[in-house]
């Protein structure tokens, strides 16, 4: 089953009042990457919306072979929009990476809220779209080690850390390597939407 956020950090009702969409194809999104970070995120009071490329169930995998838990989408990438959002996370899985990095409306959505100087957080596989959608270059981050080149050709400076911020770009960018990271990038999330809305 999904996390049920038994685990989360304990920062609770930190993140009332904010909103955050998770961006997934419906298939091949690695479970943990995808459930783990929302569960912590709606342990700290922030709602979580789930936009995939079609309306209905996303199939998760486990370590990109043995199929996951099912997780229902709330709403598409083409009806979603940044607008009442205050972060948006890409997570990872290499079919799901491939897949999402190449759509046009998850490029748009993220565009958008980079445009507004919003949190873009992915983990793992889910960097490839900083590449496709122009978010890289400039930025420091990290990613699967796999994807560095890639990276670094699109002109980021790429980071052998659990989890790397950079908020010198205009919007805050958060990013880390893989699974085993899942916990200091959800901590990373809430600190950064809890620091906005220390502002606010």
């Amino acid at each position: 089953m999904a996390s049920d956020g038994k685990n989360a950090p304990d920062r609770k009702n930190t993140l009332t009042g904010k909103n955050v969409l998770v961006l997934t194809t419906n298939y091949g999104t690695e479970q943990d990457e995808l459930t783990k970070p929302m569960a912590t995120l709606r342990a700290a009071g922030a709602r979580v919306t789930v936009a995939a490329q079609k309306q209905g169930d996303i199939q998760t995998l486990v370590a990109d072979g043995a199929e996951g838990d099912r997780v229902r989408a709330d709403t598409t990438l083409t009806r979603a929009t940044a607008d009442g959002f205050d972060a948006v996370v890409v997570p990872g899985g290499t079919v799901n990476a491939d897949r999402l990095r190449t759509d046009e409306e998850a490029r748009r959505l993220l565009s958008a809220f980079a445009a507004a100087g919003k949190p873009v957080a992915a983990i793992c596989h889910g960097p490839w779209i900083l590449v496709d959608s122009g978010l890289a270059g400039g930025r420091r981050l990290t990613s699967y080690p796999s994807l560095r080149p890639d990276l670094e050709n699109a002109g980021a400076t790429w980071l052998d850390e659990e989890v790397v911020v950079d908020t010198a770009g205009g919007h805050p960018l958060i990013t880390s390597r893989r699974p085993k990271d899942i916990d200091a990038f959800a901590r990373a999330i809430v600190d950064a939407l809890g620091t906005s809305a220390n502002r606010a």
